[in-house]
């Protein structure tokens, strides 16, 4: 799950149990809603986690570079 997913839950979850004073039937969506936004809280903080060890500093050793001379040639007729 990444970032914009994990925000739109939290923003959905929080429009059914603040904004909307709606029944369906057999349905409690401020539960719904609860769990939407924990739903979106915890993405966020795993996909944190999980971009926080990407971002982690490698160190290598440098190869030396090595230069190698590339010569292009066309062999084009000249124009009529």
């Amino acid at each position: 799950m990444g970032i914009g997913t994990s925000i739109f839950l939290i923003a959905l979850g929080a429009i059914l149990t603040f904004a909307l004073d709606a029944s369906v039937g057999g349905l409690d969506l401020d539960v719904v809603g609860w769990i939407l936004m924990g739903a979106g809280v915890l993405g966020l903080i795993m996909t944190t986690l999980i971009w926080g060890r990407r971002r982690q500093v490698v160190t290598t050793e440098e190869q030396p570079v090595e230069y190698r001379r590339v010569e292009e040639r066309r062999d084009v007729a000249p124009p009529l």
